[in-house]
């Protein structure tokens, strides 16, 4: 029997609808085969799945069975498709009948005894989901108030593999997550430190704000202990709130990177502040599957390079492109993806050996 469910997968930040089908046949040697361009974590979701389906008091099939991700020619990559390909079977197995499943959204990691477990970029597959007309979908438990920020979707969280089939043949209910943006953007918009703890430096200051207010790259130049670091760590305080479409931008960036740590907004200005031995990897992002790097990661806050001479000159001359475009294009030869990066640049270094004094370069 086949079964037909939804499902979304992430290219870069982008959520792309996805279509899972499962077959299940009469007869042939037990196999499960997954096609449509899946990476290691999705081909190794068959044994997850079978742990889980079998856990959770269901007879997985021992025929051959065929699960195609569509469409074909997109990479899957990550876990998110263990809870539809589960569900899969067991709607091809007769296990449960439902008639709405056609209408959900499913995403979720399924544990061996049938949890569901978190999984990263909620809220661009929830994104995606609204965009193509979806009106309900299935989330992991601590992913719910994360999704649930997309208005006008309803967001069902489950917290294992049971739960979730029940929801969907209709012997269980369960209700919808409702999240209140508003409040919720002014609870988190607190920062762990202020501008105003600076003492002195009124110069230091005077400038910092300055480029605050127009949005300006600076540098900071001055011998160690002169409190460049901490002038730095405290702009953000004093740039303008987070806007909704700001804090949805920056979420959609940490949450695709796993970078969340169970917020469920990004309601303050980040301040990324990677290390001089950064590789230009890491700042710029790429790999095989491209992932964001700290440019993005800075995205409607500040990126602080300390020992800005330090850094290698080829690194730097990676920064200056995304400084000029916003944005960071990653080429590969299977496509390019763009990752935004609006940042605003502070860097700090020490004087040369001859005493120079602490001075300010915009």
């Amino acid at each position: 029997m086949l079964a037909k469910l939804y499902s979304v997968t992430l290219e870069g930040i982008e959520g792309i609808i996805c279509e899972v089908e499962v077959h299940i046949t009469r007869g042939g040697f037990e196999k499960s085969l997954i096609v449509g361009l899946p990476d290691t974590a999705v081909k190794e979701s068959t044994e997850r799945v079978q742990s889980a389906v079998t856990n959770s008091g269901y007879i997985y099939p021992k025929t051959k069975s065929v699960i195609n991700l569509a469409p074909a020619d997109v990479k899957k990559a990550g876990p998110a498709f263990d809870l539809p390909i589960a569900l899969g079977v067991l709607l091809s197995t007769n296990a449960i009948e439902s008639s709405v499943i056609k209408d959900f959204v499913i995403v979720g990691e399924l544990a061996l005894d049938g949890r569901v477990r978190p999984v990263n970029g909620i809220l661009s597959m929830a994104i995606a989901a609204k965009a193509n007309g979806f009106k309900n979908m299935i989330v992991p438990l601590e992913n719910v108030r994360e999704a649930a920020v997309v208005e006008e979707l309803e967001v069902f969280g489950v917290g294992s593999l049971t739960q979730a089939a029940s929801f969907l043949a209709g012997n269980l209910s369960l209700e919808s997550t409702y999240v209140d943006i508003d409040k919720l953007l002014e609870g988190a918009s607190n920062y762990d430190v202020d501008f105003a703890d600076v003492k002195g430096q009124e110069t230091v200051k005077r400038a910092l704000t300055i480029a605050a207010a127009g949005g300006h790259n600076i540098l900071m130049i001055g011998p160690p202990g002169s409190g460049k670091t901490m002038l730095a760590q405290r702009l953000a305080t004093i740039l303008p709130k987070l806007t909704l479409t700001e804090s949805l931008e920056t979420t959609r960036i940490y949450s695709s990177a796993g970078q969340l740590d169970g917020k469920s907004l990004m309601a303050t200005r980040p301040v990324r502040t990677p290390h001089h031995t950064a590789t230009g990897a890491a700042l710029v992002g790429g790999g095989s599957n491209p992932r964001c790097g700290e440019l993005s990661l800075a995205h409607n806050g500040i990126l602080f390079l300390d020992e800005f001479a330090e850094f290698p000159r080829h690194v730097l001359e990676m920064i200056r492109q995304p400084l000029e475009d916003r944005k960071v294009t990653v080429s590969r030869a299977k496509g390019t993806i763009s990752f935004p990066a609006n940042f605003m640049l502070v860097s700090a270094t020490n004087p040369c050996p001859c005493g120079a004094q602490l001075t300010m370069m915009n």
